[in-house]
């Protein structure tokens, strides 16, 4: 479905000097600790455990979604066949926690080129519904109110914006069309949690929402049975509603400013080591901290993607769970990431 978009106007000579300012308020906020995980686990504990190929889904690789008339419509690991059913493509993830399992996810997952920001700006290619459909699991997406109306935006909203009810909308169909999908997403936010619940209900979405007890995860077969396949955090507001979880109670992440790949680390960013969900930024920005589609190829290619990956799991003993990258089309997300989960 084509939609109409905020218009953007030309790049004029006066816009250089939001480049700066783009590249500040861009990215997720927050300075980098100094601290650095702790070392050494090995990859069969961290990973969660096991190989296998996926049952039941359609393509490979963790671009493979499971329709609604591909289950038994009960949420279980078995369908009334007796074939195992899919979780996030692999009927092997099933019986793993949301914190043993690498979801592929995006930075910035709104602001792109075939959504209408320009491309000073933009850190993909395709939009939030086609992500989703092309395996994306993660979404990190940045909130603001713009004349009253929740939008999301990477920097100026006039580079480009799109309204948030219409990316939930496009995650409701999503999710509606594949039950046996779960999803995360982190908001760099500057709204109301109230007014992001309300479109959440309009959506419908609040009947999806996984709510944190505190402890660890359940399994991605147990989220699934339960019908809470949305886990929903922000990095500056939280609770209530309490399915609105503070980023940095739940999450744990690396610095996201690097200029090459040889600056990848996985230190310590924000949250604590002790917290349950574990996300690594990866991407390499312009030396104006802009996004980078030629950079990205770098970054995503399969030796620098999965090695860096699997060298941050084996460096804090813990699986990354979100795998955050820039321009996901290009190299080698999906492949490292069914390789981090050995599959």
């Amino acid at each position: 479905m084509t939609r109409a978009r905020r218009s953007i106007p030309g790049l004029s000579g006066a816009l250089l000097g939001l480049l700066g300012l783009i590249g500040a308020c861009g990215d997720d906020g927050g300075a980098s600790a100094s601290a650095t995980t702790s070392g050494g686990a090995s990859e069969a504990t961290s990973s969660g455990g096991g190989s296998g190929s996926a049952s039941g889904s359609e393509g490979s690789g963790s671009g493979g979604a499971t329709s609604a008339a591909e289950t038994d419509g009960t949420g279980g690991t078995s369908g009334t066949g007796g074939a195992e059913l899919p979780c996030n493509g692999h009927a092997d993830l099933c019986a793993r926690t949301l914190a043993e399992v690498a979801l592929p996810a995006t930075h910035n997952s709104f602001s792109a080129l075939d959504e209408g920001f320009a491309p000073i700006n933009a850190n993909q290619i395709s939009g939030v519904a086609q992500q989703l459909d092309d395996g994306i699991r993660g979404l990190l997406l940045d909130i603001y109110l713009d004349g009253g109306e929740i939008v999301l935006c990477h920097g100026p909203c006039f580079l480009g914006s799109t309204p948030h009810a219409e990316v939930l909308a496009d995650l409701a169909a999503f999710l509606a069309a594949n039950p046996r999908e779960v999803v995360v997403i982190i908001y760099q936010d500057d709204v109301d949690p109230a007014l992001v619940e309300a479109e959440y209900v309009a959506a419908g979405l609040d009947q999806l929402v996984w709510t944190w007890d505190g402890g660890a995860p359940p399994t991605l077969g147990a989220m699934i049975d339960a019908g809470t396949r949305l886990v929903v955090s922000a990095e500056v507001e939280g609770p209530p509603p309490a399915w609105y979880h503070h980023a940095w109670d739940l999450f744990w992440d690396t610095p996201y400013t690097f200029h090459s790949a040889d600056e990848f680390t996985c230190a310590l960013n924000r949250g604590s080591e002790d917290n349950p969900l574990y996300l690594v930024n990866h991407w390499i920005s312009t030396d104006a901290d802009l996004p980078s589609q030629a950079d990205a190829k770098t970054a995503n290619a399969y030796d620098v993607l999965h090695g860096r990956i699997a060298g941050c799991r084996d460096e804090a003993g813990r699986m990354p769970n979100l795998v955050a990258v820039d321009f996901y089309e290009e190299g080698d997300l999906f492949a490292a990431v069914d390789a981090l989960n050995g599959l």
